[in-house]
């Protein structure tokens, strides 16, 4: 039995969960392409837009999810999900090799602003288009694309968020996007406003 895709908001989209009652949270964030060795077995597309019970991914039961939210301590908690995270890290030295790769290209789209066309990235790098994007679906998930229109999305937040005034048609063709339709409903995906209504 697959479990079922949960629905799109699950992943690349606005994604919140409700809580109630009294309890703890516990999470970890993983860098883009740093995933992978945890479940070498498996790409990380997979995963992609899902939301799974900690035994489905890991094979966990509750009992392991406790023990890591039951100290009062943080450090203790930090050092609960530590052991149990530890063990899991078994991939052969090329799935290491590859993983870091991907850490490495997908740092390289957040920090240099100037990256706007995937084809001329992988040139860069030299790697092939198609190598760049096979290794993108096996190690972060999503595709090398969809990675630089996320961070020049981020650009157009801190833009919004720092100019009173925001030419959003010359700043789309400045981000590398057709058109100022295809920015904003970007950035309305990625956090649940438009882009006018966030910079208020």
């Amino acid at each position: 039995h697959t479990p079922a895709r949960a629905p799109p908001a699950a992943g690349r989209e606005v994604f919140a969960q409700q809580l109630a009652g009294r309890g703890r949270v516990c999470g970890v964030q993983f860098r883009p392409g740093g995933f992978r060795p945890f479940t070498p077995e498996r790409p990380v597309t997979d995963w992609t837009d899902r939301r799974l019970p900690l035994a489905t991914a890991f094979g966990h039961t509750d009992a392991t999810a406790a023990a890591v939210l039951e100290p009062d301590d943080e450090d203790a908690r930090v050092a609960a999900l530590d052991a149990v995270l530890t063990p899991l890290l078994r991939a052969e030295p090329r799935i290491l090799d590859q993983a870091r790769l991907a850490m490495r290209l997908a740092d390289r789209i957040r920090t240099d602003r100037t990256i706007r066309r995937v084809a001329d990235f992988a040139r860069s790098e030299g790697m092939s288009l198609r190598a760049l994007q096979r290794l993108f679906a096996g190690y972060v998930g999503v595709s090398p694309k969809w990675v630089v229109l996320r961070y020049r999305v981020h650009e157009a937040l801190e833009r919004a968020a720092s100019d009173a005034e925001v030419d959003w048609a010359a700043l789309a063709a400045e981000l590398g996007y057709s058109d100022q339709a295809h920015l904003i409903r970007d950035v309305t995906a990625t956090v649940g406003v438009p882009p006018t209504a966030y910079a208020r």
